[in-house]
């Protein structure tokens, strides 16, 4: 068997080398020729994905890299992989699905296979992508081509999440659409979970990330709500999660970040309005969510007014710009927000991100690329008057930290066992 996987980023990849393992030749397709140059010479470009499993796969002949959609011919299914992020206006914006559809559909061969990973509102396979491989290719879906959806379940940074091992969700455009589905996933992942549809498949990947934001939302609300009361929520959520049924931990933090949980409840919102239904729970959790940057910036300018400093003229060091733990994906960053409110309040502002060494460019915060992380010594440390923790990175140590900083603003309980002065860590 010989698939081609378009979109080789954080959840592309993966995905191809998973399949090459299981003895599939993978034709891995991207427009950047920076991956594919990469890719070619055996290099990873993320870095929880060893250089030596691509070079592996690459030597083996399992694997191979292309800009060129043409080769689509070649293969017998097309897994999708591409962006979703919003637009400007907070809508859907699924071009990168459309563009990726115009470009494969000419290439369609009759019986091949096409499964739509991105995650996106219910209706965008069976409808929007549908339309646009059967206009380009002159065929019939569910006759002529397969049609599926399967949502990724990728969690970069965690060690215990394998593709192999985590089970698979597939819709099909038809019955004989999820059996192909279902012969093709089956070469490289132990389960699957077969669901009546195409849009059930996409509505299930929504309800995975909308069960964390509105959980999350909570407990960043909760934050507010016991720190005004004298209570540490780590120290309840700690204790709370001892309850071996009917509770499960999450945890407050600066913001949310990643491609995922900023961005998908979103994506039902807006579709739910076709239907003149309202995502109450969604929207009030997207609220407390995108508001904490600015709680956290609030606590910083109380920690710095204890100081008899002003926000307006002090140096803040904004420690992790990923947004999550041990990876270097910086999308939808909460730290990009923080940086840019302290700027606003006149703060100079810097970060330091062992996994980010300089800011990419993005869509939102075109300004900041090129900026580099600092130096992490005591002298450069201790230029800054206050520092905020807003990535937990194992990499950063935290009693170095505790010695070089004189205030530190902690969103994610890092110091937690760390020895510091009184007064030093301010918890946000």
């Amino acid at each position: 068997m010989k698939i081609a996987i378009v979109g080789l980023g954080y959840v592309g990849l993966p995905l191809a080398l998973q399949f090459t393992r299981s003895g599939v030749e993978v034709l891995g397709v991207d427009i950047d020729p920076a991956k594919i140059a990469s890719l070619s010479e055996g290099k990873s470009y993320i870095k929880h994905i060893e250089s030596s499993a691509i070079a592996a796969a690459v030597k083996s002949g399992s694997f191979a890299a292309t800009t060129d959609f043409q080769r689509i011919r070649e293969t017998e299914a097309v897994i999708i992989c591409v962006p979703t992020p919003l637009n400007k206006n907070r809508e859907p914006d699924i071009s990168y699905i459309i563009d990726t559809g115009l470009n494969i559909a000419p290439h369609l061969q009759k019986g091949t296979l096409v499964v739509l990973e991105s995650t996106t509102y219910p209706g965008t396979t069976d409808e929007d992508l549908r339309a646009v491989l059967e206009r380009g290719s002159g065929m019939k879906a569910g006759v002529d081509f397969y049609l599926a959806f399967s949502p990724e379940r990728e969690d970069p940074g965690n060690a215990q999440s394998k593709v192999e091992i985590i089970p698979k969700v597939i819709g099909g455009y038809t019955p004989a659409c999820l059996e192909r589905t279902k012969a093709v996933y089956g070469r490289a992942i132990k389960t699957l979970v077969p669901v009546t549809s195409c849009r059930a498949a996409e509505a299930t990947k929504l309800l995975e990330n909308i069960f964390r934001s509105v959980n999350i939302a909570l407990v960043n609300e909760l934050k507010l709500v016991y720190t005004a009361m004298g209570i540490d929520v780590w120290e309840v959520i700690h204790a709370a999660k001892t309850k071996p049924f009917g509770f499960m931990a999450f945890y407050p933090g600066p913001g949310l970040g990643g491609h995922c949980i900023p961005i998908d409840p979103f994506y039902l919102t807006w579709k739910a309005r076709e239907y003149s239904q309202h995502t109450r729970f969604i929207e009030l959790a997207g609220e407390i969510n995108t508001s904490m940057p600015m709680y956290v910036v609030n606590r910083t300018a109380e920690a710095l007014n204890a100081r008899r400093k002003a926000v307006n003229g002090s140096r803040v060091l904004v420690v992790g710009l990923a947004y999550k733990p041990n990876v270097d994906d910086e999308r939808e960053s909460p730290s990009y927000t923080l940086m840019e409110l302290l700027k606003e309040r006149g703060a100079e502002v810097a970060y330091y991100d062992p996994y980010v060494p300089v800011i990419r460019p993005t869509r939102e915060h075109a300004h900041w690329t090129g900026t580099r992380s600092v130096e992490w010594n005591q002298k450069t440390v201790e230029s800054f008057d206050a520092t905020i923790i807003a990535t937990n990175h194992q990499a950063i140590n935290y009693q170095e930290l505790a010695a070089w900083s004189s205030c530190i603003v902690d969103t994610r309980n890092a110091m937690s066992g760390i020895k510091a002065k009184e007064g030093q860590v301010w918890k946000a």
